[in-house]
């Protein structure tokens, strides 16, 4: 795990965080400024999508409910990974979030939120379980955020979950399994996580490695780098220490 610090520690400017939780170990495996709080666009709607998923398995909501008047962001990728949908103005639940995830669309997202009470009452919840945690309709907003430790959390909730009561948790891995985030030379069917990004800030959630062979769970982000949108150097050294977290996984 040092290398992985060494490699972050080589980022010029900003702050990096991570934290790294073993399956096999049932345990924090590794912890770099863990309550460090980003900035989430896309990555937020892991959290929506948690929440989700908490109202169905209380009985509020059904994944087989209509989400209605869906609409899709053209910048985003549903139409190469959803191209049946295209022509759809109603999903059910189940399918809208998985879209949503997959897709990084937060058109999708607002039509969710807003079949099922809105944001007040998304983030009520949502922070109920993890007070850092905000959402809001605009990915790009700075008030969209959360620490570290809070959404590395959820992710293990998420996974823990799926294992005892799959059905309820299958939409969620749906969409991280479909999403396109490819690192190096990580196989993509050991990648299963969600991005975000902003022009000073990178964010990635989600499990690496084998479902049956004890995937790690993590979370990592970065603030106040230097201009992603002229420099990726901070971006090549985040993926350089995914390519060592992945090494870390193997050797396990």
């Amino acid at each position: 795990m040092d290398k992985i610090l060494e490699k972050l520690e080589e980022i010029d400017g900003g702050e990096v965080g991570i934290t790294i939780y073993s399956t096999k170990e049932k345990r924090q495996k590794y912890a770099l400024n863990s309550e460090l709080k980003v900035p989430l666009a896309s990555a937020a709607k892991v959290a929506i999508a948690f929440c989700v998923a908490k109202w169905v398995e209380e009985g509020f909501i059904h994944w087989d409910d209509i989400v209605e008047e869906v609409s899709f962001n053209p910048a985003e990728d549903s139409k190469e990974l959803y191209p049946h949908f295209q022509i759809r103005k109603s999903l059910p639940l189940r399918e809208a979030v998985e879209v949503m995830i997959a897709c990084h669309d937060s058109y999708v997202a607002k039509c969710i939120v807003d079949n099922c009470g809105g944001w007040e009452k998304l983030n009520k919840s949502i922070q109920s379980d993890y007070p850092t945690i905000n959402v809001t309709e605009n990915p790009r907003d700075m008030e969209n955020m959360a620490q570290l430790n809070e959404m590395l959390d959820m992710m293990i909730h998420i996974y823990e979950g799926y294992k005892t009561q799959p059905l309820l948790w299958t939409p969620i891995l749906n969409g991280l399994v479909r999403q396109k985030g490819d690192i190096n030379q990580i196989p993509t069917h050991h990648l299963n996580h969600m991005t975000g990004g902003l022009e000073n800030v990178v964010v990635d959630i989600g499990i690496m490695g084998d479902f049956k062979e004890n995937p790690y769970i993590f979370a990592l982000g970065a603030i106040h780098l230097p201009n992603r949108f002229t420099s990726q150097a901070a971006d090549s050294k985040i993926m350089d220490a995914m390519d060592l977290l992945y090494s870390e996984y193997l050797k396990q």
